[in-house]
């Protein structure tokens, strides 16, 4: 009788591998002043897309859960020349929706804010 469960749980594959949390897939781009659009592709889980620094993106989105106005800027001094960077992410992180979107001063503070989630 032991057996039934266990064939059971061998033809739906459910107890071969542990459950696996969604992929993450977002597309960020940035539009500032001078009308230059930036878009990259950013999948986590594991790292991936078009984003030049895809890992550090994946793993400061991973220390945040995803919740893009939690990241902590790094240390770094940026000039004081406004010229706006507007930035936006969609998509989806390990299953629940993203939706974000900020103003940064200009693109240095993009990249130091986000901690290069931004810098493309």
């Amino acid at each position: 009788m032991a057996l039934i469960p266990f064939a059971a749980c061998l033809m739906s594959l459910g107890c071969l591998a542990p459950a696996q949390p969604p992929a993450s897939t977002l597309q960020l781009t940035t539009h500032d002043t001078a009308n230059r659009i930036g878009s990259v592709v950013l999948t986590c889980d594991p790292p991936g897309g078009t984003h030049p620094k895809r890992d550090k993106a994946c793993a400061v989105l991973s220390g945040v859960d995803g919740d893009f106005s939690r990241i902590n800027a790094r240390h770094q001094a940026c000039t004081l020349i406004y010229a706006p960077v507007d930035v936006t992410a969609i998509g989806s992180w390990r299953g629940k929706p993203v939706s974000f979107h900020t103003t940064y001063a200009n693109r240095c503070e993009a990249g130091r804010d986000s901690d290069d989630v931004f810098a493309f």
